[in-house]
């Protein structure tokens, strides 16, 4: 799901392209387009034709194969009759995932420069590199466990494992003064690469266990669990973690802190991983399918990504890819903790993304409609224009925060309607972007090639994360107002200069240039050229 403005930020994720076969004449494709909260679909190296069908978001994808090709039946009689919850181990990966970019930071702020926080959000990483590791999920398994399970068994055990010894040792670490802001990254990290790497073979299972009437599901079943792994672990455990909402909602005598600790949520969610995996190990088949991912094999792979990278246009798009992002980053990674910064309640902002969450959905499909042309980037060039403008919006609200009063109705209302406006133009840019990604991906290696595209897609809005908080720090300026007895630091400083301002108008500035100067020129460019010059042999 595209972010929600700058409540908190999220990865662009592309969506499942799954394989299918027995097509004997050209014939128009579809496939669907996932919420870029979600996370990432297994590299899928195939001979068949990659198609989906979803009435809410139709991308047409031109066919290449000739008359009389046919491909040999992916799905086995026995496969047919399977299905797999795959919204119960999404959810899980969704759990770490609403910590890690969701609350945590927000729990991090009060303690924690700018400067801290772009540590910790290094954590969030593996999500946008999974790539370069994911050839070897694919290819390297247990024939006796099974290619999926071999490492999804093991991920969860692990996961678990990780999950009680943080839920221990969370409390203590964030009660701190001298927070450890390194171990707190590693740890995270960590969980962060095991949730990434069980994304990918989930997806891979996904795809191979669901029925062919069903395969269409298998992005939806992951949108469902993932965001309410996201929503558990953001929304529902920031209201409950907040002494406030405690006090008025579920206690009669108050309390300094919350109804859930961080400790005993972390816990709990070890023990349920745990039980997961038993259930998997135990009740869940996995039939044994020989795909061309593993007769291509690991170094197969790599050699198919680097010819892909190799093609001349598609250099350009990498590059825009790369850059798109850093107009308004600033607005997305900064502007959530600035509120908080200024005094606005956790709790309010989790109940933002709350009311905003079913007006992405709606704002999903009509974007979908518009980006199901000729020119599937045109919406996305407006929506650009759209974006940089909430990010200046964003500084606006931020400027305007009440002070040394209780925020009213009204100013809450203006946050709603600028997170809307923010939501509604990321939900056009991600869908558009889909809609042109899945157009020009090739038939014959399309899990490959939508992979690599959006691996590039998630890590331009991952990089620029780490320099610009690093940058607000840089740029802030502050005044000692009561030194402590020593002399040796302040207990209470005065802000001079707020680098939000000026980091975040540098961004805006630069996005805008970057916009006119260099991305629309090349995306109008590339929007010319025929499917057939993206296809790594362009003769098929």
């Amino acid at each position: 799901m595209p972010s929600p403005a700058y409540i908190f930020s999220t990865l662009d994720d592309e969506p499942i392209v799954p394989s299918l076969s027995d097509y004997s004449k050209p014939i128009a494709k579809t496939s669907s387009i996932m919420d870029h909260q979600n996370t990432s679909t297994t590299l899928r190296t195939s001979v068949k034709k990659p198609t989906a069908e979803d009435e809410l978001e139709e991308m047409q994808l031109d066919s290449l194969m000739t008359d009389g090709t046919k491909t040999r039946e992916f799905y086995t009689e026995d496969e047919k009759t399977q299905t797999l919850n795959k919204r119960d181990y999404d959810m899980l990966q969704g759990i770490p995932i609403g910590l890690c970019f969701g609350s945590i930071p927000f729990l991090l702020k009060a303690k924690l420069s700018y400067s801290q926080i772009a540590i910790f959000s290094l954590s969030s990483w593996p999500y946008s590199l999974k790539l370069i590791w994911s050839p070897i999920v694919d290819a390297v398994y247990s024939t006796r466990l099974g290619k999926r399970k071999s490492w999804i068994v093991p991920i969860q055990i692990l996961t678990g494992i990780l999950f009680y010894f943080l839920g221990n040792n969370i409390d203590s670490m964030m009660s701190q003064d001298d927070i450890p802001i390194y171990a707190l990254t590693y740890s995270f990290l960590t969980t962060i690469f095991f949730c990434a790497t069980q994304d990918i073979a989930v997806d891979g299972w996904a795809l191979t266990l669901l029925s062919k009437e069903s395969l269409s599901y298998a992005s939806t079943a992951q949108t469902i669990g993932l965001n309410c792994g996201y929503f558990l672990s953001f929304t529902v455990f920031l209201s409950f973690n907040s002494s406030e909402f405690s006090n008025k909602y579920l206690r009669t005598i108050p309390q300094e802190l919350g109804v859930l600790g961080l400790g005993d949520y972390m816990r709990f969610w070890s023990f349920m991983y745990i039980i997961v995996t038993a259930y998997l190990v135990v009740f869940k088949k996995e039939n044994q399918v020989k795909d061309e991912e593993t007769e291509l094999g690991v170094s197969g792979v790599y050699k198919t990504i680097y010819k892909i990278c190799k093609l001349p246009h598609m250099r350009s798009y990498i590059g825009v890819l790369l850059v798109s992002k850093i107009g308004f980053i600033c607005h997305e990674a900064v502007t959530s903790l600035k509120l908080l910064e200024k005094g606005f309640s956790r709790e309010d902002l989790a109940l933002s993304v709350l009311l905003d969450f079913p007006l992405q959905i709606f704002f999903g499909y009509y974007a979908a409609k518009w980006s199901n042309g000729k020119r599937p980037l045109k919406p996305w060039l407006y929506a650009f224009y759209g974006r940089l403008a909430c990010s200046a919006l964003g500084m606006l609200v931020v400027a305007g925060f009440p002070q040394d009063e209780p925020v009213s109705a009204f100013y809450f209302g203006i946050i709603m309607l600028s997170t809307v406006l923010s939501s509604f133009m990321s939900t056009v840019q991600f869908v558009s972007i889909s809609a042109f990604m899945t157009s020009i991906a090739d038939p014959l290696i399309g899990g490959t090639y939508m992979t690599l595209l959006n691996t590039f897609s998630n890590f331009g809005g991952t990089w620029p994360k780490f320099f610009v908080l690093e940058a607000v720090d840089y740029f802030t300026i502050n005044t000692c107002s009561v030194p402590n007895e020593t002399g040796e630091y302040c207990e209470s400083c005065t802000l001079v200069k707020d680098g939000y301002y000026i980091v975040g108008t540098m961004c805006v500035v630069a996005g805008l240039i970057m916009l006119l100067a260099y991305i629309k020129p090349i995306v109008q460019r590339l929007e010319r050229y025929p499917k057939q010059m993206w296809r790594l042999n362009s003769d098929k």
